[in-house]
């Protein structure tokens, strides 16, 4: 049970780059808690590729440089008076950060550090010898809140006594996905209604913003399966996105933010599919009650820290290329699927839900 009149006490600020819609219900929630500001350094055109929350956040001034790699802001607003603790990124670029982080002693505010606790570019290597400056700027924090479980781990076992936390990071609205429930025969309907023949469907919803997610094993695998037997469902745009229309199993629709559309997609797809830079989708699919396939973890196959919430042949299956995903679908059984899809939900009821994020936040402020 939290402490309601404690917690009520702190003042809080809370840094971001801009804030999307699916961190709504995050801070949303948060809010009820505790007494929160929200800054954001970026402008709100700055990232067209996903939508932007209209909750009221404060602007600062930033630059950035050598591509923004490296990032200062105003540090002003955050060291006010008012504020009890400050929420800061776990970025080594931002200069800012580290200047808060040295002053601590002067300004007296406390710090919370919030992100991957791990690089996804060198998961690999970062595994074995975890990076330098993250472990520098977690030694000079009050705290940290982590994505997943799998990094808190890590963390803990470098600064045993220091408060880190597994958010266990998932999205705004995943309570609704949860409880979306459709029969046999209505998803027949809803087949017809699109228009959508064939007996199996893969759907992949992701921005295709980044070369990373394997766009090319994605078009390998529509031209190597029986376009008669299996169909793509396809949500999401950005610059990388193969051209699809020369292929008649695939059923292209773009952005999607409509909730019912997108029910319905899901609905009448078997399982989600996405090669690589598997992140956040993942709990949504997963909501949605499907069986997650994906390419295992490699230097050629980068995947996000979302990706320890996929456990291999339970809710998902991790592939080592494309012909086995073609073994996979000949011999998985629908009831097999189902099954897998039903411990993709219990995951995330289990654990993913938005209530248990804030709780597993709030729990080190």
């Amino acid at each position: 049970m939290l402490n309601f009149s404690f917690m009520a006490l702190k003042k809080v600020a809370l840094l971001n780059p801009l804030v999307p819609h699916y961190r709504d219900a995050f801070f949303k929630q948060l809010a009820t808690h505790i007494d929160l500001d929200i800054y954001v350094y970026e402008n709100e055109d700055s990232d067209s590729n996903f939508k932007i929350s209209t909750l009221r956040v404060n602007k600062i001034k930033s630059f950035g440089f050598l591509g923004n790699r490296f990032i200062a802001y105003d540090p002003f607003p955050l060291l006010a008076k008012k504020y009890d603790i400050v929420v800061l990124m776990l970025h080594f670029g931002h200069i800012t950060s580290w200047i808060l982080l040295l002053t601590r002693i002067f300004h007296r505010k406390k710090i919370i550090l919030w992100g991957q606790g791990i690089s996804v570019k060198r998961y690999l290597k970062e595994r074995k010898h975890p990076n330098f400056f993250f472990r520098l700027m977690i030694s000079l924090s009050n705290g940290v809140w982590l994505y997943t479980e799998e990094e808190q781990k890590q963390w803990k076992e470098i600064f045993p006594h220091k408060p880190i936390v597994a958010l266990n990071n998932t999205i705004s609205g995943v309570e609704e996905v949860l409880a979306t429930d459709y029969t046999t025969d209505e998803r027949k309907v809803l087949k017809e209604k699109h228009g959508i023949h064939q007996d199996i469907c893969l759907i992949y919803c992701a921005r295709f913003d980044n070369p990373y997610r394997r766009f090319d094993l994605l078009v390998q695998t529509i031209e190597r399966l029986d376009p008669a037997k299996y169909g793509f469902i396809m949500i999401g745009e950005g610059v990388h996105k193969p051209d699809f229309t020369r292929y008649g199993n695939v059923y292209d629709y773009g952005k999607v933010y409509d909730k019912k559309l997108k029910d319905e997609l899901f609905a009448i797809a078997d399982l989600y599919y996405q090669p690589g830079w598997i992140g956040l989708s993942v709990v949504e699919a997963m909501a949605y009650g499907k069986p997650i396939f994906t390419f295992k973890r490699s230097n050629e196959v980068l995947q996000c820290v979302e990706y320890s919430y996929i456990h291999d042949k339970q809710n998902g299956i991790l592939l080592d290329n494309v012909e086995e995903l073609k073994h996979r679908l000949t011999v998985l059984l629908q009831e097999d699927m189902r099954e897998m899809g039903e411990i993709s939900k219990r995951i995330v009821s289990d654990k993913l839900l938005m209530s248990y994020m804030v709780k597993n936040a709030l729990s080190i402020l």
